[in-house]
């Protein structure tokens, strides 16, 4: 079967055609960290953020992403390794479009998030939005730490299936030390020259 593949990349414009184009460079925020955390509300602040300052966004979700192109998986180790693998390819497309392209996605383990980078490559910056798991459970604003403490639902980060500090992410975002606005000002001050053309 892949024989009979012939990809165009070569003949296609070029990302910094592109990038020229929407005035920006692409970029990936890959965004991980628990349930809980305050990796959705950041996403969604930080998309429209820079959108008020001009610049060409797409967020893409993990509840999203299982809601349509991955609804066919689910939460075992295999499903979560393509889960990642998916998003990391589709976003990929979008930072090659010249779009920078926002993840939030729990992305739990060392090696699934190194496969992220290694299939986005240099357009690739890891943000840990960094919240204890005590704190994410005195949140739990779609309960489901306390479905999960009671059984009802299995492999659930964090509680029965493992999540792993990212030893060495571009930006380390401390959720419950700073209030949503500084923590929003934060990360967009980090990541803003790596977007800027």
């Amino acid at each position: 079967m892949t024989d009979n593949i012939f990809p165009i990349f070569d003949k296609s414009l070029s990302a910094l055609e592109k990038e020229k184009g929407l005035d920006q460079k692409g970029l990936v925020i890959w965004m991980v960290g628990l349930s809980g955390s305050g990796k959705s509300t950041l996403a969604t602040g930080l998309e429209n953020r820079l959108h008020q300052n001009g610049f060409h966004t797409m967020l893409l979700d993990g509840d999203n992403l299982r809601s349509g192109i991955n609804s066919n998986l689910g939460f075992s180790e295999d499903d979560r390794i393509e889960n990642i693998r998916r998003a990391a390819e589709i976003s990929k497309l979008f930072a090659f479009n010249g779009t920078i392209t926002i993840c939030s996605l729990i992305s739990p383990t060392e090696n699934i998030r190194k496969m992220a980078a290694e299939i986005i490559g240099d357009k690739y910056c890891e943000v840990f939005i960094n919240c204890p798991i005590e704190v994410c459970e005195e949140r739990d604003v779609k309960g489901l730490y306390a479905k999960a403490r009671r059984g009802e639902i299995k492999n659930f980060t964090g509680i029965d299936s493992p999540f792993e500090i990212p030893k060495s992410p571009s930006i380390d975002v401390k959720t419950n030390e700073m209030t949503l606005e500084s923590s929003l000002d934060y990360l967009y001050n980090s990541i803003i020259d790596k977007i800027k053309l």
